[in-house]
């Protein structure tokens, strides 16, 4: 493994825990979006991550012969909708998305929660930038020793 792996693992985890952190800040954004374009309210997003160039068994043994591997770094493997959280139902019969029985779907946001998440990716993005910027000096120092 070479040091440009280095920097493109790095690399790759702060772009993934940026994007993490752009659909948590559109949860936020949307807590109280009780009408989206079709109509129904938002739905809270989550992100998932794999390891770049999931491996077959074949390639996996050929690789550990070879001794190199294929999986270097994260990428987000899809976006989906929480379907698992109940959405809020709240009691305010003036509002205009009211049901007949006066309750309005509110999106199955919680802040606290995207919160917490947000606290997590920023803490992971920064243990990203760290590692990045160690191998940049573990490269620099090497430069530097070859010069002397």
């Amino acid at each position: 493994m070479s040091i440009f792996d280095s920097f493109n693992i790095n690399s790759s985890g702060m772009t993934a825990e940026r994007f993490r952190m752009d659909i948590i800040s559109e949860n936020i954004a949307n807590a109280n979006t009780t009408r989206t374009k079709n109509g129904s309210p938002y739905v809270r997003k989550v992100v998932t991550f794999a390891e770049k160039g999931s491996q077959t068994p074949f390639s996996r043994i050929l690789n550990e012969k070879m001794d190199h591997y294929s999986g270097r770094g994260v990428k987000v493997t899809k976006v989906q909708d929480d379907t698992w959280t109940q959405m809020n139902i709240v009691y305010d019969p003036s509002h205009p998305d009211a049901d007949e029985n006066g309750y309005v779907t509110y999106p199955n946001v919680n802040t606290v929660t995207e919160m917490t998440n947000l606290i997590d990716a920023s803490r992971s993005y920064e243990a990203n930038a760290t590692a990045f910027n160690a191998s940049k000096n573990i490269a620099s120092r090497g430069l530097e020793l070859g010069q002397s």
